[in-house]
């Protein structure tokens, strides 16, 4: 019975690592508040607490961050906390597909399999509320998460994707 845990804790993680190493790079820093762009509905904000010095992150760095690769912010910031809208929610199913590259199984079975061996001691928490999510990242050095653009508020950075803001042509992470 343990020898089928441990083959499918290793299928889980040959799997995640699989899914991971299909992504492609793109580079990711802060937007700067503009009066000349308002965020689309379907567009979606990736925002930080305004006290972590990043400006500019490499998707793949995203990418470490939001799959607990790295615990600690590059350039200061503190410890990285993921935060993320509860699944079934159309937020998370587009930054699980943008973002991890997976679906919600694979995400499950990721982050159970990081857990098991001891890789991740916290998996990203989990918000019911966009007004939870920003309030979770403006209250933490080092957080960081995901909400629709145009719910974005004053007490929280957006990270520029690919050198674009929410509401800019072009701009790619949408619902």
């Amino acid at each position: 019975m343990r020898a089928i845990g441990i083959v499918v804790i290793l299928t889980i993680i040959i799997s995640a690592n699989g899914l991971r190493s299909a992504c492609f790079e793109m580079n990711i820093t802060v937007a700067a508040a503009s009066p000349n762009r308002a965020p689309q509905q379907g567009e979606l904000a990736i925002i930080i607490n305004k006290s972590n010095p990043n400006d500019n992150i490499s998707l793949a760095e995203l990418k470490e961050y939001f799959l607990a690769e790295r615990s600690n912010w590059a350039r200061g910031g503190g410890k990285v906390r993921v935060v993320m809208r509860e699944p079934g929610r159309p937020e998370r199913e587009a930054v699980l597909n943008m973002i991890y590259r997976m679906n919600e199984k694979g995400f499950n079975s990721y982050f159970l399999a990081k857990k098991f061996t001891g890789e991740v001691v916290e998996v990203p928490r989990q918000q019911n509320s966009t007004p939870d999510v920003i309030k979770f990242i403006s209250y933490v050095p080092g957080a960081i998460g995901y909400v629709r653009a145009d719910e974005v508020d004053a007490s929280v950075k957006v990270l520029r994707v690919g050198g674009l803001a929410p509401g800019e042509p072009g701009y790619m992470i949408k619902l």
